[in-house]
């Protein structure tokens, strides 16, 4: 068992804080954008989630390196957290973004590169975990469950860029492609402020996911040097085990 971390729960309280300030300043300090209007404050949080999602697959695929290079089982659940939050993060950006579409674009779903590449990805990273499970041998899973992310993130960039490369009408903030947003100052700063505080959340849920994790593997094996109790306790080093 492990006991409690005092770093860990302050992260989290800041965490929740955070989120709850972004909500305030999104409904009460950015201003409503020209041409949507009060759908748009989706916005915030779309944009967030969506990014989030993109960079927990990049973590995945970090630990998925890490664990080939290493062997060692943190790595492995750092690189199964990631896909886990990866698919979080994305259906929440998707569920966002489709409330958004529904006043704007006057459908829930059009089929649009951004949203067709972003269902790919989804979808690639929903095998993963169905390799994982369709694998008896925990060693043989969490190798090939690494390969897995490594390819797998191919299709994290070809999401990021297809509003751009593509024809679109997804909106963009940058650059001249898709939809153009008006966006002023105070939305910025919004903007930033969302993303900061999702991204607390995403490092707060990611060492619990992770702490998580290890701490069932440590029930089902012996408590040996270089298992599962071992590395969480190289993982977690202000953490203390009982």
């Amino acid at each position: 068992m492990l006991s409690k971390n005092k770093w860990l729960s302050v992260l989290s309280v800041l965490a929740v804080l955070a989120v709850f300030g972004a909500l305030a300043l999104v409904i009460f300090y950015a201003p409503l954008e020209l041409t949507m209007g009060l759908p748009q404050k989706i916005f915030y949080f779309h944009v967030s989630s969506a990014w989030l999602g993109m960079v927990s697959f990049f973590v995945a695929a970090i630990g998925g390196i890490l664990y080939l290079a290493r062997g060692k089982e943190v790595h492995d659940a750092l690189s199964l957290a990631g896909v886990e939050l990866g698919l979080l993060f994305s259906v929440l950006g998707t569920v966002t973004g489709m409330l958004w579409a529904r006043p704007v674009w006057n459908t829930y779903w059009t089929w649009d590169p951004r949203l067709t590449t972003m269902t790919i990805m989804g979808f690639t990273y929903l095998g993963y975990l169905l390799l994982r499970r369709a694998i008896d041998s925990p060693t043989r899973a969490a190798r090939l469950g690494a390969i897995y992310a490594i390819v797998g993130f191919v299709s994290v960039p070809l999401t990021f860029f297809s509003a751009r490369l593509l024809r679109t009408i997804h909106p963009t903030i940058f650059g001249n492609t898709g939809e153009k947003m008006v966006m002023t100052s105070p939305m910025y700063q919004t903007m930033a402020a969302s993303i900061v505080a999702f991204t607390l959340l995403f490092v707060v849920l990611l060492w619990h996911r992770v702490r998580l994790e290890m701490a069932q593997r440590m029930l089902d094996s012996e408590p040996e040097e270089g298992t599962a109790k071992h590395q969480v306790a190289k993982f977690d080093a202000r953490g203390e085990e009982q």
